[in-house]
């Protein structure tokens, strides 16, 4: 969507304000022993204590609703998996936190990467990148940029570091629905791609691999993994494209890399 008017942005604002309160509260009860049911949980609790609906839990597939309010995805599980009770978090562990609600008809979507109690270094490297990736894209979410800017120098960024991006899940414009126009890849040409316009808002994203870039969908139809096994960091930033600099509605870009 494009915001039009002063207290459509306001409304906004409070949206990404109120949802990154929730995730902050969420990744604080990451640690080491703790079940990824156990953050949904937390997750859905503060929902209903902001009086906000769970964005995710709206989304459908071919099977049926995803039902969950988070996405939380540890390791070679690269998005959208799905919180359970099968497998504790372990020291080491990378994180992805994926959440968004739906606040005055307004939808947001948001990601961060944590490590529980330490990362490696190779997994350090890989989460400080990622954020770095997704990072530098949101600084060009300026009036007249295009989508292929931002989606290469995050492939740029990925790729000067050792690394490489994703490119069968992407980015995208958001407000009344959680994925509208434009298509916002993690890859792409300079100058290339959908024009930004101011008031626009979008979900700037990148999954940043280790590996080879093949994924598959598990038998519960949504959680994706990488085929190699190596790890992967993922983050997204909500963001209103502006004349000269962005206005980042979930500003988690200087949170810490370690949960708790």
């Amino acid at each position: 969507m494009i915001i039009s008017s002063p207290e459509q942005l306001k409304t906004y604002t409070e949206a990404g304000k109120i949802a990154t309160e929730i995730l902050q509260q969420v990744s604080q009860k990451a640690r080491e022993g703790v079940y990824s049911l156990e953050l949904e949980e937390v997750a859905q609790g503060l929902c209903k204590k902001y009086k906000v609906e769970p964005s995710f839990a709206r989304v459908q597939n071919d099977y049926g609703p995803y039902g969950f309010a988070m996405c939380i995805s540890v390791n070679d599980t690269v998005l959208h998996g799905m919180p359970n009770k099968q497998k504790a978090f372990a020291l080491g562990d990378v994180v992805k936190l994926d959440f968004g609600i739906v606040y005055e008809k307004l939808h947001t979507d948001q990601c961060i990467t944590v490590g529980i109690g330490k990362l490696s270094k190779k997994n350090k490297k890989l989460v400080e990148v990622a954020r770095e990736a997704v990072i530098n894209a949101v600084d060009l979410a300026i009036a007249g940029n295009r989508t292929g800017d931002l989606g290469a120098i995050m492939h740029l960024t990925s790729k000067q570091k050792g690394f490489d991006v994703l490119k069968q899940y992407i980015g995208h414009g958001i407000g009344l629905s959680l994925h509208e126009r434009p298509s916002i890849p993690a890859y792409g040409r300079p100058g290339s791609g959908e024009k930004l316009v101011k008031g626009m808002v979008i979900c700037v994203e990148a999954q940043v691999i280790a590996g080879s870039g093949e994924v598959y969908i598990t038998d519960d139809t949504w959680t994706v993994k990488m085929k190699d096994g190596k790890n992967t960091a993922m983050f997204e930033y909500l963001v209103v494209v502006g004349e000269t600099e962005p206005t980042i509605l979930t500003p988690t870009q200087k949170w810490p890399l370690i949960a708790g």
